[in-house]
């Protein structure tokens, strides 16, 4: 299949919760160093971003994603295994990573994964720089989709 032909089927990995917990301000895509037998099981979808997130450090700029399971890979022999919860590089910018740097400064901000994906054979993680929701925030959201389900809904049941 040709480049930029059609979509295959590569899995992607998603953080709904990430979404529900933060208001997410930017995004940024970045690249990601792998071992092969984690990319294997990113393949297979054997990978959780729930519980992850991401450092970024101005002095040496550097960005590391910590608490991210990327599950093993059982035909991959013991000696090429990975650990499922290492801590794995991230590949940006410098002035990208220095600008993520100063934002997580302030207090209450956070850089959080929000989906890991495929493009172009390479694993890409997509990150979002966010603050933390109150639980009022989070009931103000839910009373907001529900609302905006029972228009749709409505506006549905009128054009039949």
């Amino acid at each position: 299949m040709a480049k930029g032909k059609g979509k295959t089927n590569e899995p992607e990995i998603v953080n709904r919760k990430a979404r529900h917990d933060y208001t997410i301000d930017r995004t940024l895509e970045v690249g990601i160093v792998l071992q092969g037998s984690e990319v294997k099981s990113i393949r297979a979808a054997q990978a959780s971003l729930a519980e992850g997130y991401v450092r970024a450090e101005a002095a040496p700029a550097r960005l590391t994603l910590h608490s991210v399971h990327i599950n093993e890979y059982p035909p991959a022999a013991g000696v090429n295994q990975h650990e499922p919860t290492r801590t794995r590089r991230l590949l940006a910018h410098k002035r990208e990573i220095i600008k993520l740097a100063t934002d997580t400064l302030s207090k209450g901000v956070t850089i959080v994964p929000l989906k890991m994906y495929f493009k172009d054979g390479r694993v890409k993680l997509l990150i979002g720089v966010g603050t933390g929701k109150k639980k009022g925030d989070r009931r103000e959201d839910m009373r907001e989709r529900e609302a905006k389900r029972d228009i749709e809904r409505a506006m549905s049941k009128k054009m039949r």
